[in-house]
């Protein structure tokens, strides 16, 4: 797979978030995630600016992507990536600067439910990201 994009070395403050989730959901169609969506949520919380969420449709797709999210983004020379949840088999985290990556099995998106938490955050058109 392609570079999907490229910072220059301990320049990530530099880089806008949208940018990092446009590669992020191409990774994650490129590697067949499910019902993935992205949540602007940067003027609800300091925590991050988006949140993106996918559905994993076994344990070992979720490793795969993230690991596929993890590899792009390092590729790309986007230093600060960080994954949780290396003991949990059904939600893995990505941590990418002010992006932070929800990789779930459906049993566990359907308990979390972080859409229904975070209703009221824009919806990002993954659409026009997945065409472009």
């Amino acid at each position: 797979m392609e570079v999907l994009f490229e910072v220059e070395e301990g320049s990530l403050s530099n880089v806008e978030s949208n940018k990092i989730v446009e590669a992020i959901i191409k990774t994650l169609d490129s590697k067949k995630a499910k019902n993935i969506k992205a949540l602007k949520i940067g003027d609800k919380t300091i925590i991050a600016d988006y949140f993106v969420i996918c559905t994993g449709t076994s344990t070992t797709q979720i490793r795969s992507l993230t690991d596929e999210v993890e590899y792009q983004l390092k590729k790309g020379a986007v230093p600060f990536v960080r994954i949780e949840g290396n003991d949990c088999i059904d939600w893995k985290v990505v941590d990418v600067h002010d992006v932070i990556v929800h990789i779930f099995t459906e049993e566990a998106r359907d308990f979390y439910k972080l859409e229904k938490l975070w209703s009221d955050a824009e919806e990002v058109d993954i659409n026009s990201i997945i065409n472009l």
